[in-house]
């Protein structure tokens, strides 16, 4: 990511804290600044160490009240199924995100697509089941490694 996208992703996070009335300290926005740097997602240790060369003491605590606050904020997602943490790439709205995550480089995609969360939404209303957070997460290969894999077959 170039220095200009990222101010404007920090610049669009301080933004919409200001509008809801939350406060995006510095600490927090480094551990947004972190998380949109990397390219994969990162447990809230690797953040920890990422934060030393950043934040004055940084404490386990602080990074996982940073990490609470920028996922109220819909800033940031956890991917349940590798315990870390990516930025969010529709911070605007409230949305339901699909991940898609490669297992071989850990590259990881959001996705926003309307008609899978109406479909979960349906299938879980129709058996009396209340989302609380509507995430799917799927695992495979991304396009590169798949190629990547094929140019050493041949």
């Amino acid at each position: 990511m170039n220095n200009k996208a990222l101010s404007r992703i920090l610049e669009r996070a301080e933004a919409l804290c200001l509008e809801r009335g939350a406060r995006l300290t510095e600490q927090r926005k480094a551990v947004l600044q972190l998380l949109c740097v990397s390219d994969k997602p990162l447990s809230a240790y690797e953040l920890l160490e990422r934060m030393r060369g950043v934040v004055r003491n940084p404490a386990p605590p602080t990074v996982y009240r940073a990490l609470d606050f920028l996922l109220g904020q819909g800033l940031a997602h956890r991917l349940e199924s590798l315990n870390a943490y990516v930025g969010c790439a529709h911070p605007d709205h409230p949305h339901a995100s699909q991940f898609l995550i490669c297992d071989d480089c850990g590259d990881v995609a959001e996705v926003e697509d309307p008609t899978v969360a109406r479909s979960l939404k349906a299938a879980g209303k129709e058996i009396g089941f209340r989302t609380r957070r509507p995430v799917v997460e799927l695992l495979g290969t991304c396009a590169q490694c798949i190629s990547e894999g094929e140019e050493s077959i041949c």
